[in-house]
């Protein structure tokens, strides 16, 4: 693949093109609740020791920090660089929810006397009131009875509750086919109030358009499940045309290398990307990673698939100010630091105090001179995204006091430090001593790397399935002593 470059400048937002409605009057202001955030990556400033694992989530035999909390920081920055662009509706359809439109069509249950056959209604809202009957809406293959006697319902959203919307924050009732419909993605309550109070416009909405937007987003990978965690974060793609607006971002991501399969996986983790100019920010972006940074044309497409927000941040000043401090604190050549910044691209969203430089004078604090530390960085960047409390120093003392090991083996296998303890780590060295196979002297870390199936085979001489019941019973046993009843 060919990587046109072009030339770059900071990362311009759009330029609306259109009129939008007038600014929310002070009174849809009343409420100022926070809208949390989602992403795919980590900042370490916000790391926490304390954070224990979600229920329900299967643990993973590699030990990675990167978790919500960790994700909302990141967003937030994103989310304050979203509040200087301007969204380019290209040509937003506000109005009348209930005009005759693409994806939308009302329909009276009365039917034509003379025909006998149903005709779309152009004052559906008028039939409602005057009538009393019945109304469905269509959604594309989707149809919905709204029973105006205040008995609609949609998963948890009741026109109830959309009265209580009405009177308390002043919801005009236009909306409401609009709110219907995003119920159908999980949206509640909540949910459109922060809407509401992020981004009032969004609300305005033609339906038919609303529709068509998010039906593009899904025939592009958008997953179901995700278009409630976009909404929340960027009503404003709502007001995107497909056309003026979506299907040119989609076609730059292609162009830059991602695969279709992963279009929807950016989209979701970085869905500002539509409110920023493909020729003005977006190109200049990646022109800049690849002749200031240094990453390789043919690498762009990954770094960005690792992290999306990556499109939407100050490239300029993050890169700046992280190759100044790696290069001073560790003397860092550049071409490591490209190799850090192409491996682990969330490098350029941490903390440089509070989280790359706590980490980089723990692995001082156990010995490790600064030509050490890099090498480890170099070949293990995400190194820097794990908890200190929590992952890097119970593993240090394994090492050190159960497998009688040293520091510097860790720069020879800096990957024992992204494996999990208890996972894997601690059941494979307690195997082997079991089987009376543990090496003497020093416990050898490369018995760590492989699969299971090769550790059994090379290092166990055993079955698979042994293996693995003995690593149950040992978590049992573990978890009974820490959770299980005093007596």
């Amino acid at each position: 693949m060919q990587l046109s470059l072009y030339l770059y400048s900071n990362p311009t937002p759009f330029l609306v093109s259109s009129p939008l409605p007038p600014p929310t009057p002070h009174h849809f202001r009343r409420f100022s609740a926070g809208v949390g955030v989602f992403s795919s990556h980590s900042n370490p400033k916000i790391l926490k020791s304390s954070r224990k694992s979600k229920q329900g989530r299967p643990t993973s035999f590699y030990d990675d920090d990167v978790d919500d909390e960790e994700q909302e920081e990141e967003e937030e920055e994103e989310s304050e660089r979203d509040d200087e662009s301007e969204d380019d509706s290209s040509d937003p359809e506000y109005g009348n929810p209930h005009s005759h439109r693409k994806g939308l069509k009302l329909y009276s249950s009365i039917t034509n006397k003379g025909s006998g056959t149903r005709r779309p209604s152009q004052k559906g809202r008028e039939n409602r009131t005057k009538t009393g009957s019945s109304l469905k809406l269509v959604y594309g293959s989707t149809e919905v009875d709204v029973d105006t006697k205040d008995q609609l319902k949609n998963g948890d959203f009741t026109e109830t509750r959309f009265q209580k919307l009405t009177e308390e924050l002043d919801f005009d009732e236009k909306w409401f086919p609009l709110i219907n419909y995003l119920t159908t993605f999980g949206l509640k309550e909540s949910h459109f109030i922060s809407i509401y109070e992020r981004h009032l416009p969004s609300l305005q909405i033609n339906l038919g358009s609303a529709q068509e937007r998010l039906e593009y987003l899904l025939s592009v990978g958008v997953k179901h499940r995700d278009i409630k965690r976009i909404l929340v974060r960027q009503p404003q793609i709502l007001e995107y045309t497909v056309e003026n607006n979506m299907k040119s971002h989609v076609a730059f991501l292609i162009d830059i290398g991602v695969p279709d399969s992963r279009i929807g996986h950016i989209i979701s983790a970085a869905p500002s990307l539509f409110s920023y100019s493909v020729e003005h920010s977006l190109k200049p972006t990646i022109r800049y990673l690849v002749e200031e940074v240094g990453i390789k044309g043919s690498d762009v497409g990954k770094v960005v698939q690792l992290s999306p927000q990556i499109l939407v941040q100050r490239i300029e000043s993050t890169w700046t100010s992280r190759f100044s401090f790696l290069s001073k604190e560790l003397g860092a050549p550049k071409d490591n630091i490209v190799k850090m910044v192409t491996k682990h691209p969330q490098l350029l969203h941490y903390s440089i105090e509070d989280g790359i430089l706590p980490r980089i004078n723990f692995l001082r604090s156990i010995g490790m001179h600064n030509s050490d530390i890099l090498k480890v960085l170099t070949s293990l960047t995400q190194v820097l995204s794990l908890s200190l409390e929590g992952n890097l120093k119970p593993k240090y003392i394994y090492l050190v006091n159960e497998l009688r090991n040293e520091v510097r083996s860790l720069t020879k296998y800096p990957m024992y430090l992204s494996l999990s303890l208890d996972q894997r780590i601690r059941p494979r060295h307690m195997f082997l001593v079991s089987l009376r196979k543990a090496p003497k002297g020093p416990f050898p870390l490369s018995s760590f790397i492989p699969t299971d199936e090769s550790f059994c085979q090379q290092w166990a001489g055993t079955t698979v399935d042994k293996y693995l019941a003995f690593r149950q019973r040992l978590l049992l046993t573990d978890f009974a002593a820490k959770y299980g009843r005093k007596g």
